[in-house]
């Protein structure tokens, strides 16, 4: 018997459930699927692909170590079912759980109700996969992020020659793209360590204050939401770290403020786990009634950061350069597309995830559907652009670095895009567009209908942690 282990966004050597029970015979391959038009579908990008492949490499120079390499396998998760049955007999095949958009969920799901008990899927952030229960929720999850962590793979013993294509097979994908992607973060395990050591022992100081800021957060944030998506490093490991180190460690509430995201990061998670369909609709489908209308000219202006508005400008134009920005500038980025522009988040949300590395489906089209008011169990919050400007930006030296055109206005006349006619006319006027929105928001709130519907989302989806989660 050959145990084939499947790779998807799993991509690191150590506490990987697939990898270390798909290698306890000795006797196993090592597949990377990759599709290129899972590559194309709702909300993915290149710059996401690069990162993917930095870990792949890692992970491929890990696995020489132990006699195994990585083996991209280029179709789909039907072709790669065909190519199974056609060379193999006697096989077990291993893969990590993806939470992910429809595309890839259609053909997860037939390939594993093809295979049945020949195929085996592991767990992955904490989530239930299976007997769902929110009440029981956090308890679960604080169960196995306690769990011991896996060990690296077995030696291999299996020395077929087969005739899949290698790592290198990326080497060419980014070349015509290499000057754009060139400030995304990069990927890989020990870029994922590095930054876990430097952000626990140094850059963590005072992280639940200058997380909020463009321009501090980028050093004094994690940084580490790309390679939990593509999972060079698990939670579980910067979990377990976290608790094993805290005592010694300075800036305690900060490194508490950011225990409790990892919370949320699977939290978030798994409502799109729990419910598939919150890609297309709204978590409060009566929501979906807001905005039946878009407008691909002002889509296309909010996502080129040609708003007229220049700290939301700016923002849009060091993501598109970064593939990262903080989350109260994603919050208002969202905003203002929702609530300002009253284009329907459907739209927008794909365009928007494209620009980041760190795009989580789940995490993403629930904070998105978060800033559009349209959950039906969170507070409907309308960002003011020049509230955040003035209060992020209080110079707006950031935003002048980034629009250098601005370099000699008065920094009030940016807060408030009061230029007349030194920057892009204003796409939207913030305070009438705030009020037509707030006015629509609310008014569709009120009805009972409305409120019975709220409460089976919240029993569905809302959080029932009471608890505080201390650093142990």
């Amino acid at each position: 018997m050959i145990d084939i282990i499947i790779l998807n966004r799993n991509l690191r050597l150590l506490d990987n459930a697939a990898l270390f029970y798909g290698s306890l015979r000795s006797n196993y391959i090592v597949i990377y699927l990759h599709d290129k038009e899972y590559w194309k579908s709702n909300g993915r990008s290149l710059r996401q692909l690069k990162f993917a492949t930095e870990c792949l490499n890692e992970l491929d120079q890990d696995l020489k170590k132990i006699n195994s390499e990585i083996n991209v396998f280029d179709g789909s998760f039907e072709m790669l079912k065909d190519w199974i049955e056609k060379n193999y007999n006697d096989y077990f095949i291993h893969m990590n759980h993806c939470t992910d958009t429809n595309y890839f969920r259609l053909g997860f799901e037939n390939f594993k109700n093809h295979f049945g008990r020949r195929l085996r899927i592991y767990d992955d952030f904490g989530l239930q996969l299976s007997n769902f229960d929110r009440d029981s929720w956090s308890k679960n999850w604080n169960h196995i992020m306690s769990a011991d962590l896996l060990g690296a793979p077995k030696y291999s013993n299996n020395d077929d020659n087969l005739n899949l294509k290698k790592i290198k097979f990326f080497e060419d994908m980014f070349v015509d793209e290499s000057y754009k992607l060139r400030d995304i973060q990069k990927g890989g395990t020990s870029f994922a360590n590095q930054l876990l050591e430097s952000f626990l022992t140094e850059r963590c100081e005072d992280y639940r204050v200058k997380m909020s800021s463009p321009s501090q957060s980028k050093e004094s944030c994690s940084r580490l939401s790309p390679h939990f998506t593509y999972g060079s490093i698990s939670i579980r490991q910067v979990y377990q770290k976290l608790n094993k180190t805290v005592h010694s460690l300075n800036h305690k509430q900060d490194l508490y403020s950011f225990k409790k995201r990892l919370y949320w990061h699977c939290h978030f998670v798994q409502k799109l786990h729990t419910e598939p369909e919150l890609e297309f609709y709204s978590m409060h489908r009566m929501c979906d009634s807001l905005r039946t209308e878009h407008d691909d000219e002002m889509i296309s202006k909010w996502i080129s950061g040609e708003t007229g508005f220049p700290f939301l400008d700016a923002c849009m134009k060091y993501l598109d350069r970064y593939g990262w920005i903080n989350f109260r500038m994603r919050a208002m980025i969202m905003s203002f597309a929702s609530y300002n522009l009253w284009q329907p988040w459907q739209k927008t949300s794909p365009l928007l995830a494209q620009l980041f590395t760190d795009y989580e489906p789940g995490i993403h089209i629930s904070q998105v559907q978060m800033q559009s008011g349209v959950t039906g169990i969170n507070l409907p919050r309308i960002y003011s652009v020049p509230k955040q400007s003035m209060d992020q930006d209080p110079d707006s030296s950031w935003t002048k670095n980034i629009l250098p055109q601005l370099d000699n206005i008065d920094p009030k006349l940016i807060h408030n895009a009061e230029l007349n006619g030194t920057y892009i006319d204003k796409i939207v006027d913030l305070k009438a567009s705030a009020k037509f929105a707030r006015e629509n928001i609310w008014a569709i709130r009120k009805s009972n209908k409305f409120k019975n519907e709220a409460r089976q989302v919240y029993l569905k989806h809302g959080s029932r942690r009471k608890r505080k989660i201390k650093p142990n």
